[in-house]
C-alpha cells in the first residue's frame, strides 16, 4: 500500500518518470508554522544531481504546497504537496533490451507478476524517486515533533563497501561497542554530516576512503552498497505500543519500506548476540549522578508553548538503543539500515528476458553507484513519521487519562 500511519497518515504517490510525484497529509495538528521553506532544505539534500558520486539526473525538486495550509500555518486539513518532474527521460529506457529483461535483483519482474504490468521506464513506484513524498511528510512532521518536544534526528554513513567510520577490532567489534559512537549519538549535527558531503560520513579520512570506494565501482559501471546510522535525542519516555507496535518494530517496518534496504539493527543490534547479559544490561541511575550517561534521560512533558523537564532515572549505558520492551526509555535512540548496492548496473549481465530466452542486458539510464549518501534525508524522514504516530496516540491517552483524574478528584 502506499498509505503510511494510523494517526498522523502520509500517501505517496508518482512514478520516477511521470509528470509529477507527492503525498497527502493527513492527520497533521493545526496551526504548526510550516512553508516550503521549511521542507525544502530536506528536499535538497535528498535530490539527484549533487555530485558525481550521484546519479547526473537534474532535478530541482521545488516543493509546492497546495492545500492544508493558509499564511504559512497548517490548517488541520489534509496537506496536499507536489514536486513536478522536470529532468524525466523515458527513452532512456527504450530498445529491444530495457523493455526485454528484467533487470536482475531489481523490482522490474516481481511487479510485473504482481500486477501484470508494469511502468515502461525507469523503476515506477519501486523507484526511489517515490520517496519524495515520504521526506516531504517527514520534515513536517520533524517540526510538529521538535516545535513541541525539541526532538533531533540526525542520520549519518557509517560505512560503505568494506569501508567503515568504525572499522571493527578485538576491542570493538561492532560499532554499538565503539566510543566514538557513542561520543556521535549526544553531539552529532546536521550541519555537521553535510560538512562531510557528498558522503556525508562525519569523519575526514572515512570520508575520503568512502568517496573513491564509489567512484571506483561508478567507474567500472559498478554499484556498491553501505549503512546508515540514525540518532534521535530529546525523544520522551512511554512511546511505543506493545506488544505489535513496539516502537523499534515500527522503525524496522519503515526503514525496510525504503528502496534498496535489506537490514535494520536498533542498540546494540546483532552484535548484542554475542555479549553476555552482564555486560549487556543498562545498569539505572539517578540522572543526576555522575554516572550517568551524557545525554539525561528526561521525561518530556508540554505545557502550552513551553517545554517543562522532569529528571528521573536514566541509564549508565545504552545498549538498548533507548528503546526497552518496545517502549521509548527517554534516552537517545539509535539505529542502523543497511543498504544493498544498487541493482541497475552499466556492466552487461548474463540473464534472461521475460519470455524466458537467455541473454544479455546491460542497462541504461542515469542511476547512484551508491544510494547511502542520498538516503540520509530519506531515514531522518521514516523515523519522524514513525515517532510523530507514537507521539500522537501516547498523548491522547495522556490526555484521557488526565481528564479521568480531574473527573475523579
Amino acid at each position: 500500500m502506499s498509505t503510511f500511519g494510523r494517526n498522523f497518515r502520509v500517501t505517496t504517490y508518482g512514478e520516477s518518470h511521470g509528470r509529477s510525484v507527492g503525498c497527502i497529509i493527513d492527520g497533521c495538528p493545526p496551526c504548526l508554522p510550516v512553508t516550503e521553506a521549511d521542507i525544502q532544505p530536506q528536499m535538497d539534500r535528498r535530490r539527484p544531481g549533487q555530485s558525481d558520486l550521484s546519479t547526473p539526473r537534474n532535478e530541482k525538486d521545488r516543493v509546492e504546497i497546495q492545500s492544508g495550509t493558509e499564511f504559512g500555518k497548517t490548517l488541520g486539513s489534509p496537506i496536499g504537496v507536489i514536486v513536478k518532474n522536470e529532468d524525466q527521460r523515458p527513452k532512456d529506457y527504450g530498445g529491444s533490451t530495457m523493455d526485454e529483461y528484467p533487470r536482475p535483483s531489481h523490482a522490474d519482474y516481481t511487479y510485473k507478476m504482481k500486477y501484470g504490468i508494469k511502468a515502461s521506464s525507469g523503476g515506477g513506484r519501486s523507484s526511489a524517486r517515490e520517496t519524495i513524498g515520504r521526506v516531504i511528510a517527514g520534515a513536517i512532521a520533524e517540526r510538529c515533533l521538535f516545535k513541541a518536544l525539541g526532538v533531533e534526528i540526525v542520520a549519518f554513513v557509517d560505512s560503505v563497501g568494506d569501508e567503515f567510520l568504525f572499522p571493527p577490532t578485538p576491542t570493538n567489534p561492532f560499532p554499538s561497542t565503539h566510543p566514538g559512537l557513542t561520543s556521535l549519538v549526544s553531539t552529532i549535527t546536521r550541519k555537521q554530516v553535510d560538512s562531510f558531503a557528498p558522503v556525508r560520513c562525519p569523519d575526514v579520512e572515512a570520508s575520503k576512503r568512502m568517496a573513491a570506494r564509489i567512484a571506483h565501482f561508478r567507474d567500472q559501471k559498478d554499484s556498491i552498497g553501505g549503512t546508515v546510522t540514525c540518532v534521535i535525542r530529546n525523544i520522551p519516555s512511554g512511546l511505543g505500543e506493545p506488544v505489535f507496535e513496539k516502537l523499534e518494530a515500527e522503525l524496522g517496518r519503515a526503514m525496510l519500506s525504503i528502496p534498496a534496504t535489506k537490514g535494520f539493527e536498533i542498540g546494540s543490534g546483532f552484535g548484542g548476540c554475542s555479549i553476555p547479559g552482564s555486560l549487556h544490561n543498562d545498569p539505572f541511575v539517578s540522572a543526576t549522578t555522575p554516572d550517568a550517561s551524557p545525554v539525561d534521560l528526561k521525561i518530556a512533558q508540554t505545557n502550552g508553548n513551553s517545554r517543562q523537564h522532569q529528571a528521573g532515572l536514566t541509564t549508565k549505558t545504552n545498549n538498548s538503543g533507548g528503546v526497552q520492551g518496545g517502549i521509548t526509555n527517554g534516552a537517545p535512540i539509535y539505529f542502523r539500515v543497511a543498504f544493498k548496492s544498487p541493482a541497475t548496473i552499466g556492466q552487461a549481465q548474463n540473464t534472461a528476458s521475460y519470455d524466458l530466452q537467455d541473454g544479455v542486458l546491460e542497462a541504461k539510464g542515469r542511476h547512484d553507484p551508491c544510494v547511502v549518501p542520498r538516503a540520509i534525508p530519506i531515514v531522518e524522514a521514516m523515523a519522524a513519521l514513525v515517532l510523530m504516530d507514537a507521539a500522537l496516540t501516547q498523548f491522547g491517552r495522556e490526555e484521557f487519562k488526565r481528564r479521568f483524574q480531574q473527573a475523579d478528584s
